[in-house]
């Protein structure tokens, strides 16, 4: 048997026997999140219709524990998969706990009769999306974010080996988003259900992600881990990302940097400069920073923000080279904003750095904090 438990082989998709994306292959283990990102209309979800049998594939095949996808029945189908799309399903006169009710009729006889465990299916699939109250609601009369959970618990309720969804945080406020994901992640590795799943929202298929998949062009771009992918060199080259920048660390992106020539350097550490940086990018001025350590939090965001950051390797004394070349910018500019640095034997030196700025008459008034006294 394969070690994989989906996966695809000589897989294309498109449309009208036009192929949109060729040579596709995932290879997925029982218990995996796998998370497709790209740019709008980059093919997503085509890949997942083609995977699901809800878009003929042009070419190759999907397979489920090495069982063919395309030889399978879509009721064989129905009990190893489950699928959530974006599509909205017309629901008219049903209740939400119909519409989730239906997750059962792949295990139902012939007449389609709902048993007594079914319907504690049902109510079960309802709880574990926080989705009870809305069972007698009519479908069609609920909000987008609660048509998302109540699709979700039809999914769950039909008690799948994968589950694949199509930007299911779509409609979702940041409690729910990330509600449906705990969910997600509690299936997947508790009940070693495979998810494959597509989102817009990179910072949480970063952290939720067994494996990534870069979908723009004719061809997958990438595919891998979470640290194998989200370099910003891959995600700036995958959504084409010129103004601006992709943040690593904090797996989010940064607006461009302001242009001009700078006549600001902050003097921060510890992460006390972040809001002042995003504050002087917003109102538009270009500034420089330091003397920040390479493992500091602001300088992970200078980076992306300031003209040019002067840097020191961490944990260890500020060098004369550091110390220069930030004297060296600071005497260049009109104004040295300190947002509070903690001073210890290794960065002694910026009080110096923050006294030169207070003789040279460039500190701000009641901005030097504690440290700058």
């Amino acid at each position: 048997m394969n070690e994989y438990y989906f996966r695809t082989e000589d897989l294309s998709v498109g449309y009208h026997g036009n192929t949109l994306i060729r040579d596709i292959e995932i290879r997925v283990k029982a218990g995996d999140i796998l998370t497709l990102i790209g740019p709008n209309g980059s093919g997503k979800s085509t890949i997942l219709k083609s995977i699901t049998k809800h878009l003929a594939a042009i070419r190759g095949d999907s397979f489920i524990a090495d069982a063919s996808v395309k030889g399978m029945s879509y009721k064989e189908l129905s009990r190893k998969l489950a699928v959530v799309l974006t599509e909205r399903i017309k629901g008219e006169l049903l209740t939400c706990w119909d519409v989730v009710a239906t997750g059962r009729y792949p295990y139902t006889n012939t007449l389609g009769l709902l048993s007594q465990e079914d319907r504690d299916k049902v109510w079960a699939a309802l709880e574990k999306v926080h989705a009870a109250e809305l069972a007698n609601r009519d479908f069609t009369a609920i909000s987008d974010g609660q048509r998302q959970r109540i699709l979700l618990a039809r999914a769950i309720c039909q008690e799948p080996e994968i589950i694949v969804l199509d930007e299911p945080t779509s409609f979702l406020d940041i409690r729910h988003k990330l509600e449906l994901l705990s969910i997600l992640r509690t299936m997947a590795k508790e009940k070693g259900i495979t998810v494959i799943m597509s989102l817009h929202e990179i910072d949480f298929a970063q952290k939720i992600a067994d494996k990534i998949m870069c979908v723009s062009g004719e061809t997958i771009r990438h595919f891998g881990t979470p640290d194998e992918i989200f370099r910003p060199e891959i995600i700036n080259d995958l959504y084409g990302i010129a103004d601006g920048a992709y943040n690593i660390t904090f797996g989010s992106v940064e607006m461009p940097r302001p242009k001009g020539e700078p006549k600001t350097f902050v003097i921060s550490g510890c992460g006390s400069g972040v809001g002042t940086f995003r504050r002087l990018q917003k109102e538009g001025v270009p500034f420089y920073a330091g003397i920040l350590y390479e493992n500091d939090v602001d300088c992970q965001v200078a980076r992306s923000l300031a003209a040019e950051v002067v840097t020191e390797r961490p944990f260890v004394p500020i060098s004369d080279t550091a110390y220069d070349r930030a004297m060296e910018l600071m005497k260049m500019c009109e104004t040295v904003i300190c947002t509070g640095v903690p001073l210890g034997e290794t960065n002694r030196r910026m009080a110096e750095l923050i006294q030169e700025a207070r003789s040279l008459g460039l500190l701000r008034d009641g901005e030097g904090g504690t440290d700058g006294k």
